[in-house]
């Protein structure tokens, strides 16, 4: 289990969000916060509205109500200002610059944090080489932290399936976010993959950066986080401790499709209804048969 740090302002103050989209409501009233160096976890059904809510936080989509706040500042709904301002993230789908090479992919992350324009591109004077040199030598940091270091020339369409996510990982680290969104990182990976994937993330916590994820894995998702929120219908049914969330019959219920009704008795235990005669027990009722047979 990992270790709060307390601070007095959350990195991640989302409340009363709320995204409509004509007559459906995909995500009702969420209020979320996420502290500096913590790690975060948003559990849910398919449908829950999980991925709608980082589309509100990261500026992809405008909520129809609430508000979304990093570091006590309202954040613009717009995504490259979001990823400015502190906040990056990663897709469920990844999403790669497939004919780039590794390097070039990180290298793209660093564009909110160079102030290089276009005539300094064009003259290539000395401050965009100095500007470029420093990217590289951050990007070639991150695929050491990431264990990539030996394929930044490689295309990353040629990269095996569990090293694409960790590049993910990598571009979004590039921009040197206070807070990391991961949509399903472990998704679609073997067991020793989503260990790795656990072990990284614990090193970006370790790094200063808080962490937002969302999972199915419940075993992952339960040995990482601090908190986890679970989403239902696209409202917050519960948030705790990994051990108070996963031992709510609530959170089970909405899991197996079942509804928990908490206060009504199930029919086994129903009380008959007034004046229903009592059936008499077997054995009883056979004596009576075989009492009255000898009678006659």
């Amino acid at each position: 289990m990992t270790t709060t740090t307390e601070t007095t302002t959350p990195v991640l103050d989302a409340g009363g969000v709320t995204m409509r989209f004509g007559g459906l409501t995909a995500v009702r009233d969420v209020d979320l916060k996420v502290n500096a160096g913590e790690i975060v976890g948003l559990i849910g059904p398919n449908g829950a509205g999980k991925t709608t809510f980082f589309n509100c936080l990261t500026g992809l989509y405008v909520p129809t109500e609430g508000t979304v706040r990093y570091k006590g500042t309202v954040l613009p709904p717009k995504p490259h200002l979001v990823t400015q301002a502190g906040i990056a993230r990663t897709f469920q789908n990844i999403r790669l610059f497939a004919n780039m090479t590794v390097l070039e992919n990180v290298l793209v992350g660093r564009h909110t944090r160079t102030k290089e324009g276009l005539w300094s591109a064009l003259l290539r004077g000395p401050g965009f080489k100095k500007a470029e040199a420093a990217s590289h030598t951050r990007a070639m940091e991150l695929l050491e932290f990431i264990g990539l270091q030996d394929k930044a020339d490689h295309l990353a369409r040629n990269l095996p399936y569990g090293d694409q996510r960790k590049l993910e990982i990598a571009r979004a680290l590039a921009s040197d976010p206070g807070l990391l969104l991961l949509d399903e990182p472990t998704a679609g990976m073997n067991p020793q993959e989503t260990r790795v994937t656990e072990e990284l993330i614990f090193a970006i916590r370790d790094m200063g950066i808080a962490v937002l994820v969302i999972e199915h894995d419940m075993r992952f998702i339960f040995n990482l986080c601090d908190r986890v929120a679970c989403l239902v219908q696209g409202e917050k049914l519960v948030e705790g401790t990994p051990d108070v969330v996963q031992s709510d019959e609530r959170v089970v219920a909405a899991y197996l499709g079942t509804p928990f009704e908490a206060d009504t008795p199930g029919k086994a235990d129903a009380p008959a209804p007034a004046g229903t005669p009592e059936a008499p027990e077997p054995d009883k009722a056979e004596r009576t048969t075989s009492t009255e047979g000898e009678g006659q």
